[in-house]
């Protein structure tokens, strides 16, 4: 007896040629579909009805070019083979059962696709939704994007930042126990995360000098340029006995001891133990006057005089506050840092704004260092997302640039972060800068509207997944819109990022007063009070040198925005550890 004839599908098209994980598809004219009905286009998606399964494919291209009208075709569509869908229902990830030629293709139903973007697990939170049918949500996998690191990528003005802000938001919600440490160079997520977040910035930071490395502390001192030899030697001998010198302080047991040799000391100038700076500069100066030759004076000397400039300067109080009082604040400041515990607020806002520009580099490679070697050395045991906000700037794929710990530090997280808990999420602008290695380990992409050629070429040569086609239309990609690609999302999606609050919208402070109204007035008044920020900067005063420029200054001005400048609120309070805000009272409004 013949078995029964396989009844016949209406399809849209005919698989026509399989290369790899690429088919082409002859689309079919009939009644219902022509030239002018067909709307089939790239982003959207393909159903291959195969003889086990439904094989998911996007389409990476639409032609009317070479077409054989003998064939009835209308357009030929080359296409990525993505995932199937089994005859139960169930969607994953690869191709178990190539198309042959001829198998019916259709366009995926509302249906279909929902099987594809259903959440699977309690891991999956709500992003946003498809571009091509916004009836339906797109979700990631949290557990995946956060263990194998992620990377939002998008030149200015596409929604990069609000949509970090959507994405830190849900992963606080989905993961309250998770804590968030995130660079913000612009100052802008400061009110994003409402009473979550902790905002430090070099007001109420306090991270000692003797927790940089001697790398670090050499770029410090010597402003971001390359150290002199003859001064980093002295340096790299002296620092090891200052800590020794401290320890004999703290420890009445060996105050006895006189004289301590360098190896005998067991520190190392890398070592994370405190040591006093009177005792730095004392160890220098002795050096210095036993010497009888005056040109090798004059190097000691010039060591000790950029100490006490560093030391003296008030843009680095965050590093030299107490540096000659000692104590060993470590476990304070790394509890204080990384929110240990979190008491309720699980995130750390780091502002770099404020920061010297020529110490900003040296406190990132800090952060970075411990972030990673408490994840190290803890085995894991209290899990850190670390995210670093225009990671071009420190991890430059540009070798000759940049600081050379802060690249090494980035690197080691996303290399080995993840087998310690410490997970890495990188945004940027400019892609072709960041050091490829680094954003090759980003096994989530999020790439928003990129319009330089290099950027393009960098981000391709990153994603991996067989629908790397898509990138072609990134330069077009609207605001909030955003290719999605890796282990995080269920296919290489084309999304749009769902609304933010009004309150978690990021807003860069330094912008706050900028834009000057109509009936604004400029005056001396005005003048004077942006001066007294000026200097109260780089000084220790204690208060303005005339108490009445406030007063005035708030009676005279009318503008909302400059009378914001008056009144803002003062500065997050931070308790032990954080330095006393009424000792920068003359700042009219406290950078946070």
């Amino acid at each position: 007896m013949l078995p029964p004839p396989v009844p016949q599908i209406a399809s849209l098209g005919r698989v026509v040629s399989v290369r790899g994980s690429q088919a082409r598809i002859g689309v079919m004219a009939s009644p219902e579909v022509t030239a002018t009905t067909l709307r089939a286009t790239v982003g959207q998606f393909f159903g291959i009805r195969g003889a086990k399964a439904t094989i998911v494919a996007i389409i990476t291209e639409m032609s009317r070019e070479n077409i054989d009208m003998r064939d009835n075709h209308v357009a030929i569509a080359s296409v990525d083979l993505l995932g199937e869908i089994s005859r139960e229902g169930r969607f994953q990830r690869g191709v178990t059962s190539y198309p042959t030629i001829g198998d019916a293709v259709d366009i995926l139903t509302a249906d279909e696709l929902r099987v594809i973007y259903t959440p699977t697990g309690r891991d999956q939170v709500n992003i946003g939704t498809l571009q091509q049918d916004q009836a339906i949500t797109a979700y990631v996998n949290i557990e995946e994007m956060l263990s194998k690191h992620f990377a939002v990528l998008g030149s200015t003005g596409v929604g990069k930042s609000t949509s970090v802000s959507l994405l830190l938001n849900e992963i606080l919600v989905a993961r309250p126990s998770l804590r968030v440490f995130l660079l913000d160079v612009h100052n802008e997520y400061g009110r994003c995360f409402g009473p979550r977040a902790l905002v430090l910035n070099p007001r109420n930071l306090k991270l000692p000098f003797w927790l940089f490395n001697f790398e670090e502390f050499v770029d410090v001192l010597f402003g971001g340029r390359p150290g002199v030899p003859e001064e980093m030697e002295v340096l790299s001998e002296v620092i090891p006995i200052a800590k020794a010198t401290y320890l004999q302080y703290a420890n009445s047991e060996r105050i006895g001891l006189k004289r301590i040799e360098t190896r005998a000391t067991g520190f190392t100038p890398d070592t994370p133990v405190p040591y006093r700076l009177v005792d730095l500069i004392s160890l220098i100066d002795e050096r210095m006057g036993k010497l009888e030759n005056r040109s090798s004076r004059i190097i000691y000397h010039k060591l000790i005089q950029r100490i006490e400039v560093v030391r003296n300067d008030a843009r680095y109080s965050f590093m030299f506050e107490n540096a000659n009082v000692g104590g060993d604040s470590m476990a304070e400041v790394v509890s204080h840092l990384f929110r240990l515990p979190a008491n309720g607020k699980p995130m750390t806002v780091m502002q770099l704004a404020g920061f010297p520009a020529d110490v900003v580099d040296s406190v990132v490679s800090v952060l970075c260092r411990m972030a990673f070697d408490f994840g190290l050395w803890s085995d894991g045991a209290s899990p850190l997302l670390f995210v670093c906000e225009e990671a071009h700037r420190y991890a430059s794929a540009d070798r000759s640039i940049g600081f050379g710990p802060t690249r090494k530090a980035v690197s080691r997280i996303a290399k080995e972060g993840r087998k310690y808990g410490v997970y890495l999420g990188l945004i940027t602008q400019r892609p072709a800068e960041l050091d490829a290695t680094i954003l090759s380990q980003c096994n989530t992409l999020f790439a928003m509207r990129l319009a330089n050629e290099r950027d393009q070429g960098i981000l391709r040569s990153a994603v991996s997944d067989a629908a790397a086609n898509l990138l072609s239309f990134v330069p077009s990609l609207s605001t909030r819109e955003v290719l999605a690609f890796g282990e995080g999302v269920a296919l290489p999606t084309r999304l749009r990022f769902k609304e933010v609050p009004q309150h978690q919208l990021p807003r860069s402070e330094a912008t706050i007063a900028t834009t000057p109204s109509s009936d604004s007035g400029h005056d001396a008044y005005f003048v004077s009070s942006v001066i007294e920020r000026w200097r109260g900067s780089t000084t220790h005063r204690e208060a303005p040198s005339d108490p009445h420029v406030s007063d005035r200054f708030a009676e005279r001005v009318g503008d909302h925005s400059l009378q914001r400048l008056v009144d803002s609120p003062p500065l997050q309070t931070i308790s032990p550890l954080g330095l006393d805000t009424e000792r920068y009272s003359l700042l009219k409004k406290p950078l946070r």
